[in-house]
């Protein structure tokens, strides 16, 4: 298992090779960014999107937490780490594109449909608890076609729910709304299966989802 240690020996071959080969990219980025896409993507360690899109420094800005969700727009008092990241990315960074990346294998996901962890204290399960209940809506929906199974089908379903949710709130963002009625932002939905590496494309026409 990677260890800290064995993170500083590969920041030292990335030193020695890949910063050396981009050493003119580099230098551009230290005058700046202008990425031109945002996405939202889980913490998971299996879903690096900058791995799975083959990107460059300083190609995307990416937002990660549990189940790549975006919480509605709200202006109550927090720290609202979501937010100010997509506010940033849109009204600062003006990115063109916001691409949210659901996977498969999602715990959130599965935490959100087996409500598992629905009266775990926090700092034990109840800070994930409170952040999921953003997914009990597309549970619901889950819930009425698949009942109480929660095999690979349920568990998809629920994964393709989560990546609607966070579209859906995304939308509640009057820089997004203004932005995207413009024509100038494009919102993007996916979902990366990490058993057969396949990105599948959400069509909101018809909200399926199929292999890019």
């Amino acid at each position: 298992m990677t260890q800290f240690a064995d993170m500083i020996d590969g920041y030292r071959r990335f030193r020695a090779g890949a910063w050396v080969a981009q050493r003119e990219r580099w230098n551009e980025l230290a005058e700046g960014q202008s990425p031109r896409v945002l996405v939202i993507a889980c913490s998971d360690s299996r879903v690096d999107p900058a791995q799975i899109f083959d990107t460059h420094p300083g190609e995307i800005f990416v937002v990660r937490n549990v189940a790549a969700l975006v919480p509605p727009f709200e202006t109550t008092p927090g720290h609202h780490g979501v937010s100010a990241a997509l506010e940033f990315a849109v009204q600062v960074l003006k990115v063109d594109e916001i691409v949210v990346m659901g996977h498969g294998l999602c715990g959130g996901c599965k935490a959100a449909l087996t409500q598992e962890l629905r009266h775990a204290p926090p700092g034990r399960g109840g800070f994930i608890a409170n952040w999921i209940e953003m997914l009990d809506e597309a549970r619901d929906k889950v819930v009425s076609l698949y009942g109480e199974d929660r095999g690979r089908d349920a568990m998809r379903a629920m994964e393709n729910e989560a990546v609607k949710v966070s579209l859906a709130n995304l939308r509640t963002f009057p820089c997004v709304q203004e932005k995207e009625a413009a024509g100038e932002l494009k919102l993007i939905g996916t979902r990366f299966g990490i058993a057969d590496g396949q990105l599948h494309l959400l069509d909101e026409g018809t909200g399926e989802f199929s292999p890019a």
